[in-house]
């Protein structure tokens, strides 16, 4: 599920051997220490296997949003029919109920599935930075909510 998301996110984005270098570094130690590290991780579980998830907890920088999703990927089968809105708003609950009031999301300006998704959710844009992503340079997003 998380290779078939991430692959089919940034497939024209981001350069092929450094994507795959991204998803082979998440491997089972990797996901075991995120779930340990007392952040939020949702999982999308329909008949028995897991086709989406997201996490979320502090925001990485100070400012204004002190709640932040980290990350939220559907599988490309499961896109489209409303599950990505109920993670959204399952860790917006979450990070309420933490109090960590303000959220902000980064997402890479040519992933226009990502920002099309969070501008639908009343999301606007903050910030903008970049990234080095294999020698390209990527502009990110931060989309915010008060």
């Amino acid at each position: 599920m998380f290779r078939q998301s991430w692959s089919h996110a940034y497939a024209a984005i981001i350069p092929p051997l450094h994507l795959e270098t991204m998803i082979t570094r998440r491997g089972v130690d990797w996901w075991k220490s995120s779930l340990r590290s007392g952040e939020s991780v949702l999982v999308l579980e329909l008949a028995g296997g897991v086709h989406g998830y997201a996490t979320a907890g502090a925001a990485r920088t100070r400012g204004r949003y002190r709640g932040e999703i980290y990350e939220l990927y559907i599988e490309p089968t499961h896109q489209g029919l409303g599950f990505g809105e109920q993670l959204f708003e399952s860790c917006r609950q979450r990070l309420d109920e933490r109090g960590l009031d303000g959220l902000i999301v980064w997402a890479l300006s040519d992933n226009t599935r990502a920002t099309d998704f969070y501008w639908r959710r009343g999301g606007r844009p903050v910030a903008r930075a970049f990234d080095r992503f294999g020698g390209r340079k990527l502009e990110k997003i931060a989309f915010a909510w008060d």
